[in-house]
């Protein structure tokens, strides 16, 4: 789409008037539920299970439920007690899945590269002016036709408008270039780059890296010994805005499907377990084989209550459709674990056979 630019040691940047906007959608899986229920607007919703499971996390609040604390990746009994009023709702995968095409759709009807990147967000690539008037345009478009509402970040690079769209939440528009990556950037800690974690951020610290400036500012040759060839200069890169690739605007094709479930009370018998995971194969298998796709391995995953998590994955002696040959493949993986603790987690994933298998 956009060919690559050096700009003087401080990152990518487009030539004028080319522009990636990265639209996310406000509380998206509270706001589809709100779409489709109106009487729950401005009562705090949280999507991600009933009120009281004791396993289950909160997968979305709405605005109304974070006034209270609640944060996705709460237990739901503990933002039951943060927020006693709110309404608890089990998630809806295939609501999320429409209302999300409804919006990559109307992205699609502009003059624009569209790169779906989940349910609820895409980067847009375009040329113009002006990207606030378009941002502002997009917005708009997305709430009549939709619904729903979005934030939209602009920049250069992904890692520009992936941030900028941090600033803009919730529903606003923020640009981060060029000429102010590095004063809104440059004191913050290196974990607010996306794509740094806390792990790397700490690995930095034991370096004295502690800012994006000070990341900026590194030795290339530190960075490479303590993260390889490819890490080491990557991080410098973030430091700057990052890099500029082109979108990818074809779909990504699917190499493997999954099930999994959390147990509200951990399981210990043996044969329970067996049961669970013949369960499991056969429900991914059932789906896998009504579209049409061939399954070369199989694997199994167990988490103990103690969090241990492991995967254990059987190769097909040849690619198979045949549900049985899935259901056999799992208990052989299964049984490659020494099971010692009660079991919170069991999952079941199947790979796709490619077109040379």
């Amino acid at each position: 789409m956009i060919g690559d630019e050096f700009v003087g040691g401080w990152g990518y940047a487009c030539p004028v008037g080319e522009w990636i906007l990265h639209v996310d959608l406000d509380q998206f899986l509270a706001a589809v539920e709100v779409r489709r229920r109106p009487e729950l607007r401005g009562r705090p919703v949280l999507v991600g299970g009933e009120a009281g499971q004791r396993r289950a996390v909160v997968q979305c609040a709405s605005y109304e439920a974070r006034a209270f604390g609640v944060r996705a990746g709460m237990p739901l009994v503990q933002a039951e007690r943060k927020c006693p009023e709110a309404i608890f709702l089990s998630p809806d995968t295939d609501a999320y899945e429409a209302a999300s095409g409804e919006v990559m759709d109307v992205l699609r009807g502009f003059p624009v590269e569209v790169e779906v990147w989940g349910w609820d967000e895409a980067f847009v690539g375009t040329r113009v002016d002006e990207p606030e008037m378009l941002a502002a345009e997009i917005r708009a478009a997305v709430r009549a036709d939709t619904g729903l509402g979005c934030s939209i970040g602009i920049g250069e690079t992904r890692l520009r408008a992936k941030l900028a769209t941090g600033f803009a939440k919730p529903g606003g528009i923020r640009r981060l270039d060029e000429a102010s990556w590095m004063p809104v950037m440059a004191d913050r800690p290196t974990a607010a780059l996306w794509g740094v974690g806390s792990r790397i951020a700490r690995s930095l610290g034991e370096l004295g890296i502690d800012t994006v400036a000070d990341l900026a500012r590194a030795d290339t040759e530190l960075l490479v010994k303590r993260f390889g060839p490819t890490n080491g200069p990557r991080l410098k890169e973030l430091a700057h805005g990052g890099g500029r690739g082109e979108l990818v605007t074809t779909p990504r094709e699917p190499k493997s499907r999954s099930h999994q479930t959390t147990f509200p009370e951990d399981l210990t018998d043996q044969g329970e377990i067996a049961a669970r995971v013949v369960r499991l194969a056969e429900e991914t298998a059932a789906e896998v084989l009504a579209d049409g796709r061939t399954i070369a391995r199989v694997g199994v995953t167990v988490r103990t209550a103690s969090f241990w998590t492991r995967t254990r994955t059987r190769t097909l002696p040849a690619p198979s459709r045949d549900p049985a040959d899935v259901v056999e493949a799992a208990l052989v993986a299964l049984n490659r674990f020494t099971i010692t603790r009660p079991v919170r987690l069991l999952g079941v994933r199947v790979e796709f056979a490619s077109p040379d298998e």
